[in-house]
């Protein structure tokens, strides 16, 4: 325990649990330039909340049950990996193979493969299997700081399946984790509900959604919107219902074609577009009146060879939050690392390491709806931080296969 007598005598003496100090900080706080930089600063945390920022010459008086010294280290808010299919069984590397040989995404799925093949795989697959797959993958994210993660089930397709992934995804969240689980069940079209697209939509509207729902297992409801998957009337038929139950929704928009994606995602105020990298200027302006983030996904971009990239630059003209995610899934993403998605958005978008670092805490945060406990360090929210032993937040979008962090600490707790 440590008792600090501050300068200013005004200051009441409060109890801390958690005083970090000596350390340059990058708040990402939205009204601050430059990273939110504070250099040579101080952080103090109560409970799971940061209950102070500031210069490490303004230090409040009061009682630390604990001090970290951390000269020349660097702190940001922990990272957020907003988009993911991080629970499946199975390997579709063959896919991966065909792809080199020229194959494209649309003409392997067509032929049978994609979604398919890895749903077969994980219905078949035991809950206990699931839960030690995933456990390893989101391992690797956690190593690089992630303390947030958004789940999505997809690889289901039937009620039973759909609601053992989320379950999977549930068991995941502990204290050293926030899990956000999304309901993906019009990812695809099953098999048996071959050329029934209609019907399987009912199934979900009717059957699937509003079971899971009530067992607690939904935070939100996704859908593939694109030829090969959803037509934006089964997509809104979908989200009709979801909006009953009073889930938000996000969409995957605009991957493949300009299919009307993010327009419809902004008619139903969506928390989220992602991919659109397809998405017409109108369809950012509509993105920018809802309000709806941009979900950045360049590993699949990198992954199908894609050409097309996200408008970036119409983006930027219409303040339209851009965050970045893996995309984590065995097929056109098969990537558990954050920071490389950074460095894929930073050298294939064009994005500044700023935007990118942002990407995956302040704008990852809005994108799950968790702007008011996370993504920024400010007194009030989650004590989620990463410790980095760099020398400019710019490094984390720099450098490839090097991790610098130091230490994680998730509900202000260190891990």
């Amino acid at each position: 325990m440590q008792v600090i007598q501050s300068k200013d005598s005004s200051n009441q003496m409060q109890d801390y649990d958690l005083l970090i100090t000596d350390i340059n900080i990058a708040s990402m706080a939205q009204d601050n330039m430059d990273y939110g930089i504070i250099k040579n600063g101080s952080i103090a945390i109560k409970g799971d909340r940061i209950s102070w920022i500031g210069s490490s010459d303004e230090i409040p008086k009061a009682v630390y049950k604990e001090t970290l010294a951390m000269p020349g280290k660097w702190i940001t808010p922990a990272l957020i990996d907003c988009h993911t299919h991080l629970v499946f069984a199975g390997n579709r590397a063959w896919e991966f193979e065909e792809r080199i040989k020229g194959k494209s995404y649309s003409e392997i799925s067509l032929a049978g493969g994609g979604i398919i093949s890895t749903v077969l795989e994980t219905r078949k697959c035991s809950k206990d299997k699931l839960i030690n797959l995933a456990k390893k993958r989101l391992k690797s994210l956690q190593s690089e700081g992630v303390g947030t993660i958004e789940i999505k089930s997809g690889y289901g397709l039937d009620l039973e399946s759909e609601k053992k992934m989320l379950m999977v995804a549930d068991e995941l969240d502990d204290e050293k984790i926030t899990i956000k689980k999304t309901f993906l069940g019009a990812h695809s079209l099953p098999p048996e509900y071959k050329g029934r697209g209609d019907d399987y939509i009912k199934y979900i509207c009717n059957e699937m959604l509003p079971e899971i729902n009530n067992a607690g297992l939904i935070d939100a409801v996704d859908a593939f919107c694109e030829t090969i998957a959803f037509s934006n009337q089964q997509i809104s038929s979908l989200f009709d219902k979801a909006v009953s139950l009073n889930l938000p929704v996000k969409l995957h928009a605009d991957q493949l074609s300009n299919s009307g994606g993010a327009e419809l995602a902004a008619e139903y105020n969506a928390l989220s577009a992602d991919h659109i990298e397809y998405t017409s200027n109108n369809g950012v302006k509509a993105l920018a009146n809802a309000g709806c983030v941009a979900v950045l996904l360049p590993g699949a971009f990198m992954t199908i060879n894609e050409t097309q990239k996200p408008p970036i630059n119409e983006l930027r003209k219409c303040d339209v939050p851009m965050a970045i995610a893996t995309d984590c899934n065995p097929g056109s993403s098969p990537i558990c690392s954050i920071r490389f998605a950074m460095t894929l958005a930073a050298n294939l978008f064009q994005l500044t390491p700023e935007e990118c670092l942002a990407g995956v805490t302040r704008e990852a945060a809005k994108a799950l709806g968790l702007e008011n406990k996370k993504g920024t360090l400010e007194i009030g929210k989650d004590a989620d931080i990463a410790i980095w032993d760099i020398n400019h937040p710019n490094e984390l979008t720099y450098w490839v296969g090097f991790n610098q962090l130091s230490n994680l600490i998730i509900r202000g707790k260190v891990i």
